[in-house]
């Protein structure tokens, strides 16, 4: 290396004797005071006096003798082959002058920004006027869950108990038709139930027809009877017209 490189080495511009000169008085902005009202107007009340509600600590936790006193690290034995750290550069020792890289660092730079990709900003949100900020993320008001591929289809557990329910339910049936069947019973068609029905409702229309044809004034004991069979009559029709509605599936015996 060139004895002019060392010689021109920032090593060699501070003399020995140089004295470092005294520091300038720290800096003290005049807004100061101005900044501090600012700070304590801003604050709300009541901000910084912790939770409404502390919990009440336990008598069992009271302060014992040298519990507030550090504990020691435990004792390590001393060990002269241990590897020390390298020791401080001499004032004589200079560094490796004249190494210089090609490498244009602000064009490097000024690459990697235009071609980078933005960084987007981290969702938050506020919720009072103090302006607290939250992660918008984990709050639970991103409609995360309906954008899902799974949302609102049936579970795969769900869809197999309702398959083994209605097997079972054919299974039930079936048993119950052999029994039927077995017990020289049968089940009423729709169209056969319907024309029951149907024939229950005019027999009720006759006999209220005919009940509502009675006398005014019941005096004699026939009409009296007479009204009783009829209102019976009625009573026993509603009964079986109440009956065959709120079944759907009737057995009746075969007849031999």
């Amino acid at each position: 290396m060139d004895p002019a490189c060392l010689s021109e080495s920032i090593y060699n511009l501070i003399p020995n004797d140089f004295k470092e000169p005294p520091r300038p008085p720290r800096y003290a902005s005049i807004f100061r005071a101005a900044v501090k009202n600012d700070m304590k107007k801003s604050k709300t009340s009541m901000k910084t006096m912790g939770p409404a509600k502390v919990e009440v600590p336990s008598p069992k936790d009271f302060l014992k003798k040298h519990s507030k006193e550090k504990a020691l690290p435990p004792k390590k034995k001393f060990d002269w082959n241990e590897p020390r750290k390298p020791p401080v550069p001499l004032r004589t020792d200079h560094p490796v002058m004249g190494i210089q890289s090609g490498k244009n660092f602000i064009n490097t730079n000024a690459a990697e920004v235009i071609m980078g990709v933005a960084k987007k900003p981290k969702p938050i949100y506020v919720d009072k006027r103090t302006g607290d900020k939250h992660d918008l993320e984990t709050s639970g008001l991103l409609p995360k869950y309906i954008h899902k591929k799974d949302y609102g289809v049936t579970p795969e557990y769900i869809c197999k108990r309702n398959e083994e329910v209605k097997k079972a339910q054919e299974e039930y049936d079936h048993y119950i038709q052999e029994n039927l069947k077995k017990a020289a019973m049968k089940m009423l068609l729709d169209e056969e139930r319907d024309a029951v029905l149907q024939g229950l409702k005019k027999n009720w229309e006759e006999v209220h027809k005919e009940f509502q044809s009675l006398s005014v004034f019941i005096d004699s004991l026939p009409k009296k009877v007479r009204k009783q069979k009829l209102e019976e009559a009625m009573k026993q029709l509603e009964h079986d017209i109440g009956i065959i509605e709120k079944h759907k599936i009737i057995y009746i015996a075969n007849r031999k």
